[in-house]
C-alpha cells in the first residue's frame, strides 16, 4: 500500500506521521487539508420534513388494509399460565389472528400473547377476552434481597447471581490492602446509581407486511441489519427474504440497537393474518419492556503518595439488568487512570424485572460518577486543588489541554471564593469531570455513489440516521469530495436493499461510514474526469472539481450537469467498503465538562446553573450537529443526575411509575445555560478522520454536576439521583 505523509494532532500538539493507505482511496485528509464544505454549520437536510411532517415514522405508517396488532403483559413478576386459552379472543369481531408468547413470564410487564384486529378497540376487547389462568411464582426485585443464597431463582437452577471474576492481571486483595495502607492520602467510599430508564419519545414499534415469502418490516430500529438477520432467525428464513425499513426515528439511545419483540410479534401476526400488521408500545410498555440503564453499587477504595500521584485503585461493583443485560461500570476505571496496584471485581445481580439494554455510554456513565466523585474526594484528602489532582493523573495531552480551556471558561480560579456567594440561604459550587470514549469506527460499512447523466448525485448506505445528522453529514462528505453543494446530494438510507452498514450505535455510525461514503464518491467523481477525458481528449488526472464547475488546464470550464452528460449510459456507480484504521494519533477521544450549581440549603434543591463542555471528535464535519449531540447527551446526564429512578413495588413486583408523570425527566424548567467549546483534532486514523460524539458528553455530566454539589455543601455526594431529600439528609436536616 502506498505511504501517505500526515499533519496530525491539535494546535499547539502537531507531529508528522506516514499512513498506509489502501489503494484506490482518496489521501487522507489532515491538519493542512484546506476544505470546503466539511466544517461547515449547515442546518439539517431532512429539517424541514420534520418540522412540516412530511418525514414519516413508524407509527405514520398505515398500508392498506393493516391491521392493529395487540399484547397481552404479565401482571405479575414471575408467574406460570397453567391455562391460556385464546379460543375467545378469536371469536370475536374483527379479529384476523391470535398467537401465544410466552407461559412462564419472569417479569411484570412481559408479552404473554398477541392479536391483530381491524381496529385498536376491537384488538383491546380481544386481549381483554383472552382467558389466563395465573400461578404466581416468587420473585425478587431488589438486587440486595436477590444476593441472598435464600433468594428465589430469576431464571430457575443455581443462583446465578455470585460473586464475579476480577479484571486480568489485577492484583490481590491482599496487594490492594499493603497498598491502602501505604498511601499518603486515601478513601473508601460507596456509590450508588439506580435503574433508568431510555424513555424513547418514539416508543418501539413494527409494521410488517408479507408478499408471498417475501417479508418487508418498518421498524423503528438503530440497527436495521440486525433486525432484519434477527427476524430470519426467529422466522426460520432467509435473510434475504426479509427488509427492514427505517425513515426516520425518534431516540433510540440504545435500547433499539437490535431486534425488538414488537418486529417478530408484527411479522408473526401478520404472517397468519394474510394482511399488514402494526405492533406499537403503549407508554407503559415502553417504559417497563424497552430497556435500561443497569444500577450500580461501587465501592471505591483509591489512595495517592505523597507527590499527589495515585498509587493504588480498588472497585468493587454489583448492579440489576432485570431478568438479562450485562450492569459493569468499570470502563472508566480501567481506562481513565493508572496506579501501581489496581484491581476491579463485579457481580451481574437478576431480577425480576425488564432487561437492560446498552444505554448511551453503557457503564461509563455510573462508573464515571463513581470513579470522578471518589478521584475529588482524595485530591481533597490530600490536601490538592481536584483539577490540579487530575492533571497529576491524566495521561492525555489532549484532556489536558481540553481542562485548561474549560477551567478558564468556568472560571475555576473563583471557584472557592464564590462558594457561598449565591447568598445566606444558598450554597454555590463548581466542579469538574472526566469523559472517556472509543468511537474510532470500525471497516466492514459500505456505500454507493451513483452519479446520473443529468448531474444528480445519490448517496446510498444501509446506516440510520436515528436523529443526530447522519444525512446531513454524509451529504457534506460527499458534497466535499466531489466538489459540489451538499444541497445537490441526496441521500438515502435505513434499508437492508441498500449497501450494509452496521447498527447506529456505540459512538460508530460517522467514523464507519464517512471513509466509505468518501472512498466511493471518490471513484465515482474518477469515473465522470474519464468520460471527460475521453470526449475531450485529455488526461483525467487533470481535472478538478470545485463549487460545481469543472476544470482542466487548457480546457473550457465545464458545469458539473455538462461533464455528466458525457457519461456513456445512463450513470456511473461506484461502491466502496471502510477499511481498517490508520496507525494515527489515538483510537479514542477525550472531553471533560465543568459544571456550577446552586444548592438551596432550606429545600435541598440542586439547580444548575451552568455546564461547560469541551469535546473532541476528530475532524468536525459539522459543527451545529457536533453541538446538537453534545447538549443532548448533557441534558441526558443532568436528567439521570437529578431527576430519574425506576420505583419498584417490592411486593407485587410491579414498576410504580411506568408513565411520563411520576418518571421525571429533565425540560425546559431544568435547563441551564450550556457552552460547548469543540476541539477539531486531526487523528490520521482514516481518510475523513472523523470520530463520534454521540456517547462521550453524558458520560462526565452527573459526576461534574454531583461534585459541584459536593463543593457547595461540602459533604460529599455518594447516590443518585441527587434529589432534595438527600441533600436534606447530607446537611443533617432530613
Amino acid at each position: 500500500m502506498p505511504k501517505t505523509k500526515l499533519r496530525i494532532g491539535w494546535p499547539g500538539n502537531f507531529r508528522e506521521i506516514q499512513a498506509e493507505i489502501p489503494a484506490g482511496d482518496p489521501p487522507p485528509w489532515d491538519a493542512d487539508s484546506k476544505l470546503s464544505v466539511v466544517g461547515a454549520r449547515l442546518p439539517r437536510v431532512e429539517g424541514p420534513d420534520k418540522v412540516t411532517g412530511r418525514a414519516k415514522y413508524t407509527s405514520d405508517m398505515a398500508p392498506a388494509g393493516m391491521l392493529t396488532g395487540g399484547v397481552l403483559r404479565s401482571p405479575h413478576a414471575h408467574a406460570r399460565a397453567t391455562a391460556l386459552d385464546l379460543g375467545p379472543a378469536r371469536k370475536l369481531p374483527g379479529v384476523k389472528a391470535a398467537l401465544e408468547l410466552e407461559r412462564e413470564p419472569r417479569y411484570a410487564g412481559q408479552a404473554v400473547a398477541a392479536v391483530a384486529a381491524e381496529s385498536p378497540l376491537q384488538a383491546q376487547a380481544a386481549l381483554d377476552a383472552i382467558v389466563v389462568t395465573w400461578e404466581v411464582l416468587p420473585h425478587v426485585t431488589d438486587p440486595e434481597e436477590a444476593r441472598r443464597p435464600d433468594a428465589p431463582r430469576v431464571l430457575g437452577g443455581r443462583n446465578p447471581n455470585a460473586r464475579g471474576g476480577a479484571s486480568e492481571n489485577a492484583a490481590d486483595e491482599a496487594a490492594c490492602g499493603r497498598a491502602l495502607a501505604a498511601a499518603s492520602a486515601s478513601v473508601d467510599l460507596t456509590f450508588r446509581t439506580p435503574v433508568v430508564e431510555h424513555t424513547c419519545l418514539e416508543s418501539h414499534g413494527s409494521l410488517a407486511s408479507w408478499e408471498g415469502d417475501a417479508l418487508t418490516v418498518w421498524d423503528s430500529t438503530q440497527a436495521v441489519a440486525s433486525v432484519r438477520d434477527g427476524l430470519a432467525r426467529g422466522l426460520q428464513v432467509p435473510a434475504n427474504s426479509v427488509r427492514v425499513v427505517k425513515e426516520h426515528m425518534g431516540g433510540g439511545f440504545g435500547s433499539k440497537l437490535g431486534m425488538g419483540e414488537t418486529a417478530l410479534i408484527a411479522a408473526r401476526l401478520a404472517k397468519e393474518a394474510g394482511r399488514p400488521v402494526r405492533v406499537l408500545n403503549d407508554r407503559k410498555a415502553e417504559q417497563t419492556t424497552g430497556g435500561n440503564r443497569p444500577s450500580s453499587v461501587q465501592r471505591l477504595r483509591l489512595g495517592a503518595d505523597k507527590a499527589g500521584t495515585l498509587s493504588v485503585m480498588w472497585l468493587e461493583s454489583s448492579g440489576t439488568g432485570g431478568v438479562g443485560g450485562g450492569a459493569g461500570c468499570s470502563g472508566p476505571f480501567r481506562t481513565l487512570y493508572r496506579a501501581g496496584v489496581m484491581r476491579d471485581e463485579h457481580t451481574d445481580i437478576l431480577t425480576n424485572a425488564g432487561r437492560a439494554q446498552a444505554f448511551r455510554a453503557p457503564g461509563h456513565v455510573q462508573g464515571m460518577f463513581a470513579l470522578e466523585s471518589a478521584i475529588d474526594a482524595l485530591a481533597i484528602e490530600a490536601g490538592i486543588d481536584p483539577l490540579e489532582f487530575r492533571l497529576r493523573n491524566d495521561a492525555s495531552d489532549l484532556r489536558r489541554a481540553e481542562y485548561a480551556e474549560g477551567a478558564r471558561r468556568i472560571g475555576w480560579d473563583r471557584r472557592d471564593a464564590n462558594r457561598g456567594a449565591a447568598g445566606p440561604r444558598t450554597a454555590r459550587g463548581i466542579g469538574c469531570a472526566a469523559s472517556i470514549w472509543g468511537g474510532a469506527g470500525a471497516p466492514g460499512a459500505q456505500a454507493r455513489v451513483v452519479i446520473a447523466r443529468d448531474g444528480s448525485v445519490e448517496v446510498q448506505c444501509g446506516t440510520q440516521d436515528i436523529g443526530t445528522g447522519t444525512r446531513t453529514i454524509i451529504a457534506q462528505i460527499a458534497a466535499e469530495e466531489l466538489g459540489l453543494d451538499p444541497g445537490s446530494v441526496r441521500v438515502r438510507l435505513g434499508d437492508t436493499a441498500l449497501p450494509y452498514s452496521h447498527g447506529s450505535g456505540g459512538s460508530m455510525t460517522a467514523p464507519s461510514v464517512t471513509p466509505a461514503v468518501r472512498a466511493a464518491a471518490a471513484r465515482a467523481r474518477r469515473r465522470v474526469f474519464e468520460a471527460c477525458a475521453e470526449a475531450l481528449k485529455a488526461d483525467a488526472a487533470d481535472f478538478r472539481c470545485e463549487k460545481g464547475r469543472v476544470t482542466a488546464p487548457g480546457q473550457a470550464p465545464l458545469e458539473w450537469a455538462d461533464a455528466c452528460a458525457m457519461i456513456d449510459g445512463a450513470n456511473v456507480s461506484e461502491m466502496a467498503t471502510r477499511e481498517r484504521n490508520f496507525d494515527g494519533l489515538r483510537a479514542g477521544t477525550a472531553g471533560c465538562q465543568f459544571a456550577e450549581v446552586d444548592v438551596d440549603l432550606e429545600t435541598g434543591k440542586v439547580r444548575v446553573l451552568r455546564i461547560e463542555a469541551v469535546h473532541d471528535c476528530g475532524r468536525v464535519v459539522n459543527p451545529l450537529l457536533a453541538e446538537s449531540q453534545i447538549q443532548g447527551g448533557i441534558l441526558q446526564g443532568l436528567s439521570y443526575a437529578l431527576l430519574e429512578e425506576r420505583v419498584m413495588d417490592r411486593i407485587a413486583g410491579r414498576q410504580l411509575n411506568a408513565n411520563l408523570s411520576d418518571y421525571r425527566i429533565a425540560g425546559l424548567r431544568e435547563t441551564p445555560e450550556i457552552s460547548v467549546t469543540l476541539f477539531d483534532v486531526s487523528n490520521g486514523l482514516t481518510s475523513t478522520g472523523v470520530m463520534g460524539i454521540g456517547e462521550p458528553p453524558i458520560i462526565p455530566t452527573p459526576a461534574a454536576i454531583a461534585n459541584a454539589v459536593s463543593h457547595a455543601i461540602g459533604k460529599r455526594v455518594t447516590e443518585l439521583p441527587i434529589t432534595p431529600a438527600r441533600v436534606l439528609k447530607l446537611l443533617g436536616r432530613s
